[in-house]
C-alpha cells in the first residue's frame, strides 16, 4: 500500500469523513478539500497563521498535518507565499475551516487548492481532542476517508495499519530536485546579479529545500547553486563553492547514507558548512553522533529555543520529528575536531544545534528562513556570510 492514495478533484456537497488512527481511536467530520482517502503520519502544527508556507513545505511529505488553531483557510490561497510548487502534505485536518476567504492577495479558497491538487482532508472534528492525543500517545500512522472510501471502521483500521512508518522511510530524493538550478545573487538594487559575479557562491544539496531558504542567502549576495539530493561530492565542487548548505527534508535521517557521506568530504576539505533541520541531523550522524525519533516532534512558529552562547532566547520556526542525540553538557571530541552543543529547545531539552568549533561547520535543528514564523533566527544567515569572509580572508 502506498502512504497516499490523492483524491478526486471535486465535490457537490458536503460529505461525511472519518480520521482513523492506527491505535483504533477514530474522529468523524466533513470532507474537506478531495474526496477519496489517504494515509499518513498523524502530526500537529501549532502555527496560528502559515498554513499556505506549511502545506507546501516539502519535509511534509507523507505527513497528515492537524492544525491546533481551530479556524483555517480566513485569508485564502495566493501565489506568493509557496515554498515549493505543491502541496506535499499526505493529507489536512481543521476544525472550522473559513466560509468565505477574505484578503487582498487572496486567489482562490483553501479548500478548492487542496481539492484541485487532489489533498484528502477533514473539517468538523474536536483537533483539541485529537492533539492532546497525539501528545500522550505520539505521532502515529492515520487513515482520512471520505465519500465511497468511507467503510467499516475495522476494514479503515486495517488499511492504517499496512501504511509504512515513518521510521527507516528514506523520502529526500522523492522532494528534491532531479536536476540543479541556480538562484542568482540579488544586488543593493533589488535586481539579479549576473551569474558568475555575485559575492560568494554556495553549492546547497537539496533534501527538501524551501523556496525562502535560498532567497535569503540570494539577498546576501549568495549565488546559489541547488544540487539534487544525491548529488556526489565532485558535483558539490564542480561549482567551486565558497560555502555548502544542507536543506530541510523529510524523512528518517538514519537512512539518509548518501548525504552523511558528502557532508564528511566537505568536512574533510575544511568548506565552511551550514545545515538547518534535516541538514542538522545529517552533520550529527557525519560528526558520529546518534539521532532518534521523537514523541511527537516539534511543529509550528512558537517554539523557544535558546542559543547557549549568547543566553538569548530566539522564538523559532520548527518542523522536525527526528533530532541529534549528543550531550549537552559537555564538548565532544569527533574525527573533525571538537563539538558542542550552540542551540537547545527550552520545552523539552532537544538539541536544536551543532558548532564545531575547529572547522568551519554549524546546524540548527529549526528554520532560521522564517517562512512562516518569526525572525529571530535570520541572524544565521549573516553568520554563514562571515564564516564565508574568514575562509576567504
Amino acid at each position: 500500500m502506498t502512504t497516499s492514495t490523492r483524491g478526486t478533484t471535486s465535490r457537490k456537497k458536503v460529505l461525511p469523513a472519518v480520521l482513523v488512527l492506527e491505535d483504533g481511536r477514530v474522529f468523524r467530520g466533513r470532507a474537506y478539500g478531495a474526496v477519496g482517502e489517504t494515509f499518513g503520519e498523524a502530526v500537529f502544527s501549532t502555527g496560528m497563521t502559515g498554513y499556505q508556507e506549511t502545506l507546501t513545505d516539502p519535509s511534509y511529505h507523507r505527513q497528515v498535518v492537524v492544525m491546533t488553531t481551530p479556524h483555517v483557510g480566513n485569508t485564502g490561497v495566493n501565489d506568493d507565499d509557496p515554498e515549493s510548487q505543491r502541496i506535499w502534505v499526505a493529507g489536512y485536518v481543521v476544525r472550522d475551516p473559513a466560509r468565505v476567504p477574505s484578503n487582498w492577495r487572496s486567489r482562490r479558497a483553501l479548500d478548492e487548492e487542496l481539492a484541485a491538487q487532489g489533498v484528502v482532508g477533514i473539517s468538523g472534528i474536536d483537533t483539541r481532542a485529537l492533539t492532546r492525543h497525539l501528545r500522550e500517545r505520539g505521532a502515529m500512522r492515520v487513515g482520512i476517508f471520505s465519500g465511497d472510501a468511507v467503510r467499516d471502521d475495522a476494514a479503515l483500521l486495517a488499511d492504517v495499519r499496512e501504511a509504512p512508518e515513518m521510521k527507516g522511510a528514506d523520502l529526500a530524493a522523492e522532494v528534491a530536485t532531479t536536476e540543479p538550478y541556480v538562484v542568482p545573487a540579488v544586488g543593493p538594487d533589488g535586481e539579479a546579479v549576473p551569474v558568475g559575479a555575485a559575492k560568494f557562491t554556495v553549492a546547497a544539496i537539496d533534501l527538501g529545500i524551501k523556496g525562502m531558504t535560498a532567497q535569503r542567502m540570494t539577498q546576501r549576495g549568495i549565488e546559489v547553486h541547488v544540487l539534487p539530493a544525491n548529488a556526489t561530492l565532485d558535483d558539490v565542487y564542480a561549482v567551486n563553492p565558497d560555502g555548502v548548505f544542507f536543506s530541510n527534508g523529510p524523512g528518517d535521517p538514519a537512512t539518509a547514507d548518501h548525504p552523511v557521506s558528502v557532508m564528511r568530504g566537505v568536512l574533510e576539505r575544511g568548506t565552511p558548512l551550514f545545515g538547518i533541520c534535516f541538514g542538522n541531523q545529517i552533520l550529527g550522524r557525519a560528526l558520529g553522533f546518534g539521532t532518534y525519533k521523537l514523541k511527537y516532534g516539534h511543529r509550528g512558529i512558537n517554539q523557544p529555543v535558546q542559543d547557549r552562547a549568547t543566553g538569548k532566547v530566539e522564538v523559532t520556526s520548527h518542523n522536525h520529528g527526528f533530532a541529534v542525540d549528543a550531550p549537552l553538557d559537555k564538548v565532544s571530541e569527533t574525527p573533525f575536531g571538537r563539538v558542542e552543543v550552540s542551540h537547545v529547545c527550552l520545552n523539552d531539552n532537544v538539541v536544536e544545534g551543532l558548532r564545531l568549533l575547529d572547522r568551519p561547520a554549524f546546524s540548527v535543528q529549526y528554520h532560521p528562513e522564517a517562512a512562516a514564523g518569526p525572525h529571530d533566527a535570520a541572524y544565521l544567515f549573516d553568520r554563514f556570510v562571515s564564516l564565508m569572509e574568514g575562509q576567504r580572508a
